[in-house]
């Protein structure tokens, strides 16, 4: 029986949306302007798109922000791996649940405490801040949800396809890499893309740990709207959305379309 959704959750639906992605689709729309001032209005233009693309100082902070991501979501992507390995196979292991507290903890804790706390660890061991602290920074951040995606796989995945490895003889990193990780590819890519897409979008726990040479593009467009809007930065603004958002679909597409293959399997 099928509930029909009142006025009432209509209209609170609407407004709800509205208030998140209002100030979004704004943004967006005068990203297309052909005048100077950010809040008029004057005929649609795509000059402000060119003039972020020949702005050095924006340029350079997206390329910083592109290496940091790549470099941060592919260490995070192994670690999460290992990780959820970790608490899918190896059962109940001395120091499991400290493990497990410390995998998770960026999720729940919030950004500025992470930010934080990780530039007070830099400091303590001597590290300058730059492009490194800034990379590891976003590895810790990213890491654990590669960790919930690929262990949501591997808890649905067949143990018995490995196990039947094992018994024709091969080793256990050779079972891995020839079934397990083709079997959890999907899962792998998708902690990648978000990961991916979470250092693009990230300005506090950045913004802490960054030093000479490691501005990136959030860092940038945060610090020049403080001296005034300008169209480049909304034009700049609406390529990291579009980004974030192609990443975040494509990840929860990769990560549904994971989620489906046992019960696929198991119907064939």
């Amino acid at each position: 029986m099928t509930r029909r959704l009142s006025l009432f959750n209509v209209t609170s639906l609407v407004l709800g949306f509205a208030f998140l992605y209002l100030p979004i689709l704004l943004l967006v729309v005068y990203s297309f302007n052909a005048s100077r001032l950010v809040t008029v209005w004057g005929g649609f233009s795509t000059q402000w798109y060119a003039a972020f693309f020949r702005n050095e100082a924006l340029m350079d902070a997206a390329w910083v922000t592109f290496r940091i991501a790549l470099l941060s979501a592919s260490f995070a992507t192994v670690l999460g791996t290992l990780a959820a390995l970790a608490l899918t196979r190896y059962g109940r292991f001395t120091g499991r649940t400290l493990f497990t507290g410390m995998v998770y903890a960026p999720m729940v804790m919030p950004e500025v405490i992470t930010g934080l706390s990780l530039l007070l660890f830099f400091v303590a061991i001597d590290l300058d801040r730059g492009f490194l602290t800034v990379m590891l920074a976003h590895t810790t951040l990213t890491m654990c949800f590669v960790t919930v995606i690929v262990q949501a796989r591997l808890m649905t995945l067949d143990r018995s396809l490995e196990e039947a490895a094992m018994d024709l003889g091969a080793p256990p990193l050779r079972t891995f890499f020839s079934v397990t990780l083709p079997l959890i590819a999907p899962s792998v890519v998708a902690g990648f893309l978000l990961a991916f897409t979470l250092s693009l979008d990230d300005l506090v726990i950045a913004s802490f740990n960054t030093g000479p040479g490691a501005t990136t593009l959030p860092i940038r467009i945060y610090s020049q709207v403080r001296l005034g809007l300008s169209p480049e930065i909304n034009a700049a603004s609406a390529i990291l959305i579009g980004i974030v958002t192609l990443g975040v679909i494509v990840a929860t597409l990769i990560s549904k379309r994971s989620s489906l293959t046992p019960q696929r399997s198991e119907i064939h």
